[in-house]
């Protein structure tokens, strides 16, 4: 299963205790289910978990059955065409049948767990979410564009702040950073959810670290490489023109010991030294030799 799937399969663990929550949580299923119109209300889905919590879900918020369900496997359909049912649902949320268009009723969602379970059912319906491991994308996408305004405005008021945007006909709001999407899975019941966001984003993280810190001592490594080659061809010179032995014993001393151990570090060529100096002194006698070298 995908991790979308997981997720909903989590929140289709909720309790349907309350009512004013079950059918706050049937509002946000039918404004961003496949239609919602006066002549149908109709929802499908591939999700087993959302599909089996349907049927409670509007037993629990309307005391009404579905008149059509699903047959055979793959996407399943619910559909509710009956009138009288169709009348009973628009009176629950005050929908006039004649508008031109679907308008949020705050009034459904003025207590707290009320918007939780609105934005529950809305992400059932109309939601998906990336695997953290791949990417972080969170969206809700419904074809109403009013309510996809007033749920961004919903939204912003519970201290989110997603971004919105057209694609084909619909109005999508979404989250592309990992902490928003980990503060939206806990408020809508799926905090199982959030922490292996939470997870992926620290693993993530991490390997990122590694990966500098290995990237950093590879380059470090390069340049020390590079100024001991740069250091014993200086020596060679210095020793081919007749110079070295002319140097001072300390530069001397240095420079046999970086000939014998070219692959050592500074504080290792430093411990070498009789006796042992510290690494700031051998640095500076091997730009002496460097500098030398060039003259």
């Amino acid at each position: 299963m995908s991790f979308a799937g997981d997720v909903k399969t989590e929140l289709c663990r909720a309790p349907l205790s309350r009512r004013c929550c079950a059918q706050a949580e049937a509002y946000g299923v039918l404004l961003y289910c496949n239609t919602f119109t006066g002549a149908e209300a109709r929802v499908v889905t591939e999700s087993a978990s959302f599909a089996q919590r349907l049927p409670a879900l509007f037993r629990k918020a309307f005391k009404l059955s579905f008149d059509r369900l699903p047959q055979g496997e793959g996407k399943q359909v619910f559909a509710v065409t009956d009138p009288a049912k169709l009348a009973i649902i628009r009176q629950a949320f005050g929908v006039d049948p004649k508008a031109l268009a679907l308008h949020l009723n705050f009034a459904v969602v003025e207590e707290s767990c009320c918007r939780a379970a609105f934005l529950r059912g809305a992400f059932l319906a109309g939601g998906s979410v990336t695997d953290p491991r791949k990417g972080y994308h969170l969206e809700l996408a419904t074809s109403h564009h009013s309510v996809g305004r007033e749920v961004l405005a919903l939204m912003r008021e519970l201290d989110q702040d997603p971004r919105t945007a057209q694609r084909k006909g619909n109005t999508v709001i979404y989250f592309k950073q990992s902490d928003q999407i980990e503060d939206f899975l806990t408020c809508v019941g799926a905090p199982v959810a959030a922490m292996e966001v939470m997870n992926a984003k620290l693993e993530r993280d991490l390997r990122g670290k590694v990966n500098r810190r290995v990237n950093c001592d590879a380059a470090n490594l390069d340049k020390a490489v590079e100024a001991a080659m740069s250091q014993v061809e200086a020596i060679r010179r210095l020793e081919k023109a007749g110079t070295l032995v002319t140097l001072p014993d300390k530069l001397r001393e240095v420079a046999a010991l970086r000939l014998a151990h070219p692959e050592d570090t500074l504080a290792q060529l430093a411990e070498r030294c009789d006796p042992p100096i510290t690494k700031s002194a051998l640095n500076h006698r091997l730009r002496k030799l460097v500098e030398l070298g060039k003259e």
